[in-house]
């Protein structure tokens, strides 16, 4: 049976229908723009519109950009502060006519889509998964077992603080940098990692992971570092994927 899976981001909310066994994508994408602000019950109307668009009824995974404990969001990156305490599950559910929601940070839910079916698939040791988007993501595991909620995008470099600021994909577009001075910025914060974490491998994704023969030469990373095979669409499968292992 295919699950719906919801990436929720802070420019767009992304969702299709995944096969929970395969990873296999099982229609066509469907986005609609993070409303701004984006306040929880904003985004929920916007989450039971995609539901209402996949004319949906079961288990639905949906990724959030904040650490999530128990489906409750305790932080609020790139949307409304007024996220913080939320139950995010309970209010998908009220306003998508009771499906069952599972609620999980988004860079993990990558991680899990890559791990299970993706770029990292069999490895193990620390991979960190690290997303660049309107943020900076990041899912860490260890021997295949996440550890939930790093939010290492947060972390300070150089007087950067967060360093996502600084380094994220959107920084790109809004300083209108070119490639290489980006991924010179990616890749002093990947270094940064390594000297933290000493990972065996860094699975780098987001929607920019698409242009990695533009990205790869001015990393400089001396840990194995490989685009996300599923690109921007991670955190679709991986949240489909939660939605049928709770």
């Amino acid at each position: 049976m295919a699950v719906l899976g919801i990436d929720i981001g802070g420019s767009g909310i992304k969702g299709n229908l995944v096969d929970p066994f395969s990873g296999n994508l099982e229609s066509d994408r469907h986005k609609i723009a993070t409303p701004q602000p984006a306040t929880p019950s904003a985004v929920a109307d916007v989450v039971a519109e995609m539901v209402s668009h996949f004319d949906y009824r079961g288990p639905v995974g949906c990724t959030f950009p904040a650490i999530v404990r128990r489906g409750v969001t305790l932080s609020a990156a790139n949307v409304d502060e007024s996220w913080i305490g939320a139950n995010a599950e309970e209010l998908f559910e009220q306003h998508s006519s009771g499906n069952d929601f599972t609620v999980l940070n988004d860079a993990d839910a990558a991680g899990i889509a890559e791990l299970e079916f993706g770029a990292a698939k069999g490895r193990k040791g620390v991979v960190i998964m690290v997303t660049f988007g309107t943020g900076i993501g990041s899912g860490l595991f260890i021997d295949g077992v996440l550890v939930p909620n790093t939010e290492l995008g947060h972390l300070e470099l150089d007087g950067h603080a967060p360093v996502e600021d600084w380094a994220a994909a959107k920084v790109k577009k809004d300083e209108g940098l070119t490639w290489e001075e980006w991924s010179e910025r990616a890749g002093a914060y990947l270094r940064h990692l390594d000297r933290l974490f000493s990972p065996d491998l860094f699975v780098f994704g987001g929607g920019v992971s698409r242009r990695w023969d533009r990205i790869q030469p001015g990393l400089g990373v001396e840990v194995e570092t490989v685009p996300a095979q599923f690109e921007n669409e991670a955190g679709i499968v991986g949240a489909a994927m939660a939605a049928t292992r709770r």
